[in-house]
């Protein structure tokens, strides 16, 4: 008997092992299995990307299995009482398209035609009574047209008893005279935003759109212009666009200081090539958002602490950010405060789906029940934002990290889930930070969002060609960003600032940003100041319609 319970604690101890071991070999059976059926669709061709973060049309590699416990998540979710109406605002329901062709717009210019039946052209109109007529609408395209504008100059001299003399001695060439016998009156000539420049304010304005908000690199530009009738070196435009930069970057640093005031910033970065003698180095673009205000765009070598101190120096606020270590330094003296996002926490366990489907599939129910109850107060005042997260979101979010710190202490090391929930439980206080304030958003995806129009401009242009082409880059996707943010037609925005920057005060040079562009362009002095350019009256919708 002393000899028995050595041995059945032994084997007790290794029927333990046995099973953890089998527990863990069936872990890492599923991962084979997954990623043996990613690397057969591989070797089809069929490149396995991302796909929307959503539950709804989930990646056709999902197993039957998967697929039925996402639909008994659903039907629980469907089983729990829902919020208050007095607590919450229902999201408007998607309104479907009434059948049919949409009418034509209003403001488009229309050419009337008249099509009569051959008897009526044979006989003539006074053989027949017109009793009614039947219109349609056809869309047609003209193409686009330069002008050339001729800025024509008179000159005078004030007559006097002289030089009624002089004329009538056919004494003309006088007046030529240099001497100033006879003082010579002229109007100055129109200012332009490039000092004896070639183009006008809307030329200036259409090659930065085309290039930054359509991302056509410069040489499918010249072509563009080319089949116009117009040969444009890109020598040209380069030298243009930094000119213009020159004038509107007082403006970008005006919106920068105006958005350190906002109560929290989102931020991201990506990468970018910039053309070397030998290969190409990389580079990052950083974008800064003000919510509700501005866009902002910087560059910097490197994505390095350093690269942060430039793009955040002197701000104090909260700062929406994903959890790269660039940040960390700015928390430790309390004058930033971080706000992680929700979407990049749902991203990794979406990223567990192929291998712990039924872990990944709870955890993204109770993410999308803090999306939900954000959509559903979006609009809502501040102080509600909040009394609704404390009584709903606050819950959620405890139940979720309950089951982040229960599932860490079985899950395996660095398999997708554990780093899942790794992620989730370091960024515990920073996910938590959007119960605080009411202002504070539950993820950072419109950072993601912006950021995009360098990703797509990049898949155009490949690499920059320098650092300064860089700087110049940022400062007009800037205002291009920030128009599109506020409802601005960029092309006529960009049009009028450069008709007004020359001359306008700088202590009003906020004035002039997209965010409140709206309310300057009523201003009576803005009126008269664009009125008196006569650039920008050739370029009016009005004007052509008059010529």
């Amino acid at each position: 008997m002393r000899v028995a319970a050595p041995l059945e604690s032994i084997v007790a101890e290794q029927a333990a092992t046995i099973d953890k071991l089998s527990v863990e070999r069936e872990q890492y059976r599923k991962l084979y299995m997954d990623l043996l059926e990613r690397c057969a669709l591989l070797e089809k061709g069929i490149v396995v990307g991302k796909k929307a973060e959503r539950f709804k049309g989930q990646d056709p590699q999902l197993t039957l299995q998967m697929l039925e416990m996402l639909l008994a998540q659903e039907d629980e979710e469907r089983a729990a009482p829902e919020p208050a109406e007095n607590d919450t605002e229902k999201v408007r329901e998607h309104e479907r398209k009434k059948p049919g062709r949409k009418p034509l717009p209003e403001h488009l210019p229309r050419v009337k035609i008249e099509v009569l039946p051959p008897e009526v052209q044979h006989k003539g109109l006074d053989a027949f009574k017109r009793i009614g007529e039947e219109v349609r609408e056809v869309l047609e395209r003209r193409p686009a047209s330069m002008v050339v504008v001729q800025i024509v100059r008179p000159k005078f001299v004030e007559r006097t008893a002289l030089l009624d003399e002089f004329l009538a001695a056919g004494q003309d060439v006088a007046l030529t005279d240099e001497s100033g016998e006879f003082p010579r009156l002229i109007a100055a000539p129109p200012e332009l935003p490039i000092e004896r420049g070639l183009a006008g304010p809307g030329m200036l304005a259409d090659t930065i759109v085309r290039r930054w908000q359509d991302h056509l690199p410069l040489y499918r530009l010249a072509l563009i212009y080319a089949r116009d009738g117009l040969m444009l070196a890109r020598s040209t435009m380069c030298g243009w666009h930094e000119q213009l930069a020159d004038l509107a970057e007082p403006l970008v640093e005006a919106m920068l200081k105006d958005a350190f005031t906002a109560p929290y910033l989102c931020t991201d970065a990506t990468g970018v090539l910039v053309q070397a003698a030998e290969q190409c180095r990389r580079a990052h673009f950083w974008v800064l958002v003000a919510p509700e205000r501005h866009v902002l765009y910087r560059y910097s070598h490197k994505h390095d602490n350093d690269a942060v101190d430039v793009l955040l120096a002197g701000y104090k606020g909260y700062l929406v950010a994903d959890a790269a270590t660039v940040y960390d330094h700015l928390y430790k003296s309390g004058d930033v405060v971080e706000v992680a996002c929700w979407a990049h926490t749902r991203r990794y366990f979406f990223k567990a789906l192929g291998s712990e489907p039924e872990l990944a599939t709870h955890a993204l129910a109770l993410i999308k029940r803090l999306f939900r109850i954000e959509r559903a107060i979006q609009t809502a005042p501040r102080k509600k934002r909040e009394k609704t997260r404390h009584e709903q979101s606050r819950p959620i979010l405890d139940a979720f990290f309950q089951w982040c710190d229960e599932q860490a202490a079985v899950a395996l090391d660095q398999t997708p889930i554990s780093k899942a929930l790794v992620y989730a439980r370091n960024q515990r206080v920073a996910l938590c930070r959007f119960l605080d304030d009411g202002r504070l958003p539950l993820d950072n995806n419109i950072s993601e969002r912006n950021l995009r129009r360098e990703v797509l401009g990049r898949k155009n242009w490949l690499f920059l060609g320098s650092d300064e082409g860089a700087r110049v880059n940022t400062i007009f996707v800037s205002l291009l960003a920030s128009c599109q943010l506020h409802g601005l037609d960029p092309w006529a925005y960009l049009r009028d600032i450069f008709c007004l920057l020359h001359t306008w005060p700088a202590s009003r040079l906020l004035e002039l940003a997209p965010a409140f562009w709206k309310q300057t362009v009523q201003q009576q002095d803005t009126q008269q100041r664009l009125a008196a350019n006569v650039f920008r009256t050739v370029t009016l919708a009005e004007h052509h319609a008059n010529v």
